[in-house]
């Protein structure tokens, strides 16, 4: 079981790195063109501020489980790294499981509000203001899967 879940989120992963290359790159793109074109041509693009705010949004949201994933998030060890080292790991795995809870009240919260929006349209494209929301429900929902894993399974304590 734990191989597969493994496996499982080892894709997801995979899945969220190329796009949050992509966001990351559709938004560098959209903003350089869009500085070009206000101070070359004196002409503007009127998708281009909501195309690169939800890039960023989406960015943003799918990099949150892999920061999870590689241990970059900012924690604060001074103390609990001074625990025992069975002090430690039931730590991080109340830690874990506690936040894994506060993603799963994220995701639940973004389905529910972006339900709430559906019928909302942006200003320049023809799309429900609801997009912003699924790329925070998807990430708090592989978030909250990496932090499921990492309580039930907790890992090595940082030396």
């Amino acid at each position: 079981m734990k191989h597969f879940i493994t496996i499982t989120l080892a894709r997801a992963d995979q899945g969220a790195r190329i796009a949050v290359i992509a966001g990351a790159a559709l938004m560098i793109v959209i903003v350089s063109v869009q500085v070009v074109m206000r101070y070359v041509f004196n002409e503007s693009l009127d998708w281009a501020d909501e195309v690169s705010r939800l890039a960023f949004v989406t960015t943003i949201f799918l990099a949150i489980p892999l920061g999870i994933t590689d241990g970059t998030h900012v924690g604060i060890e001074m103390l609990v790294s001074r625990f025992p080292e069975r002090i430690h790991a039931f730590t991080l795995r109340i830690m874990s499981l506690l936040a894994a809870g506060m993603m799963m009240v994220v995701c639940y919260t973004s389905i529910v509000v972006a339900s709430v929006t559906w019928s909302e349209r942006l200003g320049s494209l023809d799309l429900t203001s609801s997009v912003f929301f699924l790329p925070v429900a998807i990430g708090a929902a592989h978030s909250a899967l990496h932090l499921l894993k990492m309580s039930i399974w907790a890992p090595e304590p940082a030396k």
